[in-house]
């Protein structure tokens, strides 16, 4: 099952740590949901049983994280050969999609590694999460990543902030307009600027971290005002 916007309705995703978040967050009325581990640090790869219970207990489409440690984006050899067994592993869970990224040591795309990681996820759909946000050139990555079959990238444009990188979330939107590949905007993501950004940048996806009920229930209601 995948989710995808229409040209009327924005998509919403929530990142969740939690069967109950994930349960939380679907009666909230979001259309997909990210599972992470450990998201105070960014996220991780959640568990296996996490996945499982997740899967059982909500009906949305999931998009799951393959990310071996918190901090930097550049990894070990030992580390990739960890994310594509996960990814592999993962993979066999049916998720709706894998959200994963590596960059080099030189603040570039780490194009060798993450050709491998696409590999492990066969035809399982790719996001390229804010490890974007931590490249050197941003915008200079975006064609590389669509012409890799990266199927949707999670930016604020680059600062802290989707608030703060309207200007260059709206410049990645337009460059992929028309391309397979989907700007997801995230960072700071709320119901009091949701419509601003979506307004300014043209994005038709947007992603937050669940909070709470309350937050992800206006947070969707003002996106799809």
């Amino acid at each position: 099952m995948t989710a995808v916007a229409t040209k009327n309705r924005i998509l919403v995703e929530a990142a969740v740590e939690s069967v109950e978040a994930a349960i939380a967050a679907e009666q909230a009325g979001v259309d997909r949901l990210e599972l992470c581990a450990d998201l105070a640090n960014g996220g991780t790869t959640p568990s296996f049983e996490l996945i499982d219970a997740v899967r059982a207990a909500t009906r949305l489409p999931l998009q799951v994280m393959v990310c071996p440690r918190a901090g930097n984006f550049v990894y070990s050899e030992r580390e990739i050969a960890r994310m594509t067994r996960d990814i592999g592993l993962i993979r066999g869970r049916n998720p709706s999609g894998i959200v994963t990224g590596v960059i080099g040591s030189d603040g570039k795309l780490d194009e060798r590694n993450l050709k491998r990681l696409l590999t492990a996820a066969r035809t399982t759909p790719v996001t390229f999460h804010r490890a974007f946000d931590r490249l050197a050139d941003p915008i200079g990555a975006l064609e590389p990543l669509i012409e890799l079959g990266v199927e949707r990238i999670l930016t604020s444009g680059g600062p802290r902030t989707a608030s703060e990188g309207i200007e260059q979330l709206a410049a990645m939107v337009e460059r992929a307009r028309g391309r397979k590949t989907v700007i997801l905007a995230g960072g700071g993501v709320r119901a009091h600027n949701v419509r601003e950004i979506i307004a300014r940048t043209g994005v038709r996806e947007v992603h937050a971290r669940f909070v709470d009920s309350a937050q992800m229930k206006a947070l969707v209601a003002a996106a799809r005002d």
